[in-house]
C-alpha cells in the first residue's frame, strides 16, 4: 500500500484541532493499516518525525430518513504524535 492509499483524510473537528497545540493530529486511515504502516506514511507524506499513533474503529452510527434507517460505515481513526524536535504539519496551521 503506498502512503496515499493508507492516509485518506484529515479529521477537522474540535476536539481535534485542540490537539494540535501538543502537535497531535487526526487522520481517517485505511481500516486494515498498522500502526507502523500509518507512522512511514505519515513520516513520507509530510516529512516530519512521529512519536506515537494511537488507533480506533469508529463504529457506523444509526440514521434515519422518515421510515427508512440504515447505518453510516464504520472507518478506522488514526492520532498521530510527533517527537518535540519535528516540524508542524502545513496543512493544519492554516486551520487555527
Amino acid at each position: 500500500m503506498t502512503a496515499h492509499e493508507i492516509i485518506l483524510r484529515p479529521i477537522i473537528s474540535e476536539k481535534s484541532m485542540k490537539g494540535i497545540a501538543n502537535k497531535a493530529y487526526t487522520f481517517q486511515v485505511a481500516p486494515d493499516a498498522t500502526k507502523i504502516d500509518i507512522k512511514h506514511a505519515v513520516e513520507e507524506l509530510f516529512g516530519v518525525k512521529v512519536r506515537k499513533v494511537n488507533t480506533l474503529h469508529v463504529r457506523g452510527h444509526l440514521r434515519r430518513q422518515g421510515r427508512s434507517q440504515g447505518f453510516t460505515p464504520s472507518w478506522k481513526k488514526a492520532t498521530v504524535s510527533l517527537t518535540e524536535d519535528s516540524k508542524t504539519i502545513e496543512f493544519f496551521d492554516g486551520m487555527l
